[in-house]
């Protein structure tokens, strides 16, 4: 079959293609052959600029047209690189003779050996992978998740005074503010979200061992450690790995993808709590008009988004976790196993990205029922229980606990009215009686 949206394999490349397609500047068979484009022209042109004897004459007017190698790189270009790559078997190896056929169409031929200069394949996918992460995450990522994040603040605010009934152990418990529970999650994904800026984009350049072997070699009084460091740090913006083997640690790379699983984390807790208060009434949804919600049932409006943004934010985690336990375990020197596994990075950042827009999506579709919210506060009167036994605690009153306990537990229906009755016949002054009778289900909040 023909490819397109129904005949994809993925579903981030077919029914969910609309939601993600973004993605595919950073971690398409394109964008990472366009990344491997762009670090080995600008490290050819960071050899010129030392400059190697031999590079001397080559003009600093090229690097203009140097650069659009990569900067106007096209589809077209990319489809003669993979025809390269059934001839090479070698993908790395493919794009370095595409960029030495241009040299040559450029009349720069004498100067095309330059071009991956003493450098192995994991030099440039080792730069070039953290390079496209990178720059997803601040344009695409970011972004998204800072969105969600200003959408929970904002409803945070708008329901700071709703007065709620919480569950703990799914029972009644003492009540809380609908507001104050969503701010739980803004506290929870900012904490998480200040480790990102603490963990390098790393990457590994240093030859075939990690040593700059070739370099030393061909030009042993170059300070190519230096040159190395600058080359990563200055020009492409990354944080060099050093000492390594053929390949980068990927240390810091898991300790990324651990971040992204525990926001994602949170927002699994977020999308069953939201889940859950729509079950129990307390959020209603919009409908939009045309949609069902079931093939058998026309009254259904089913919350479909957080279980969408739940189902997508697990597996991307499956994923995330596979990442990080493989990634930085390689045999001696170098094994390819972690080559297959790089390709498919987009796959659990995309799932994320697409759990994000699902839980936008249901989170703008609420509408709270305060209504629902109040009447289970006025069901629920046992739960200023303790606040009162906090409160005659506080005055010396004989187990004020077992108290409590003991007419909260014998009076299965506990209202205004059989509580005003219990604090009336309490052995307490009328002042005392009268600050417990002002204590109600709605005001005993906390802060």
């Amino acid at each position: 079959m023909d490819y397109n949206s129904l005949t994809a394999i993925s579903p981030l490349d077919g029914r969910y293609r609309h939601k993600v397609d973004e993605l595919d500047q950073y971690f398409s068979e394109f964008a990472l052959i366009k990344y491997r484009m762009m670090v080995e022209i600008e490290y050819f042109i960071a050899l010129c600029d030392i400059p190697l004897p031999q590079l001397r004459d080559f003009k600093k007017d090229n690097y203009k047209i140097l650069r659009s190698f990569y900067e106007d790189f096209e589809i077209q270009d990319a489809e003669k690189i993979k025809e390269r790559e059934k001839i090479t078997n070698h993908d790395v190896k493919a794009v370095e003779n595409f960029i030495k056929e241009k040299f040559f169409h450029a009349g720069w031929g004498r100067w095309s050996e330059f071009v991956h200069f003493g450098l192995t394949s994991q030099d440039i996918n080792n730069t070039a992978i953290p390079l496209s992460i990178k720059d997803a995450l601040i344009n695409v990522y970011f972004p998204l998740l800072f969105e969600l994040r200003e959408a929970l603040a904002n409803f945070a605010e708008e329901w700071k005074d709703i007065s709620m009934l919480a569950r703990t152990h799914g029972q009644p418990a003492t009540p809380t503010r609908l507001g104050k529970e969503i701010a739980v999650f803004i506290s929870r994904i900012d904490e998480q979200s200040k480790y990102f800026g603490q963990i390098p984009y790393s990457a590994k350049f240093g030859g075939a061992t990690g040593n700059l072997n070739a370099h030393k070699v061909a030009y042993p009084d170059i300070d190519w450690i230096s040159f190395a460091n600058n080359f990563v740090t200055e020009e492409l913006g990354l944080q060099r790995s050093q000492p390594t083997t053929q390949i980068e640690h990927y240390d810091n790379l898991a300790a990324l993808f651990d971040n992204m699983r525990r926001i994602n984390v949170i927002l699994i807790d977020l999308s069953r709590d939201i889940w859950s208060y729509i079950s129990m009434d307390y959020f209603r949804q919009r409908i939009k008009k045309g949609e069902i919600g079931s093939s058998a049932m026309p009254h259904k409006i089913n919350p479909i988004d957080f279980e969408n943004g739940e189902g997508n934010l697990g597996y991307a985690n499956a994923i995330f976790e596979h990442f990080s336990m493989k990634l930085p375990v390689s045999r001696l020197q170098r094994d390819l196993t972690d080559s297959t596994v790089l390709r498919n990075i987009g796959v659990p950042i995309g799932h994320s990205v697409l759990a994000f827009h699902s839980i936008l999506k249901g989170l703008n579709k609420l509408i709270v029922n305060r209504d629902k919210i109040k009447n289970d506060l006025e069901n629920n009167w046992s739960v200023i229980s303790e606040a009162i036994q906090t409160i005659l605690r506080r005055e010396g009153f004989p187990k004020p606990y077992e108290t409590l306990l003991d007419f909260t537990r014998n009076n299965p229906m506990i209202t205004r009215e059989s509580m005003v009755n219990f604090i009336e016949n309490l052995e307490i002054t009328d002042e005392l009686k009268a600050e417990l009778k002002a204590i109600t289900p709605f005001n005993f909040t906390g802060f």
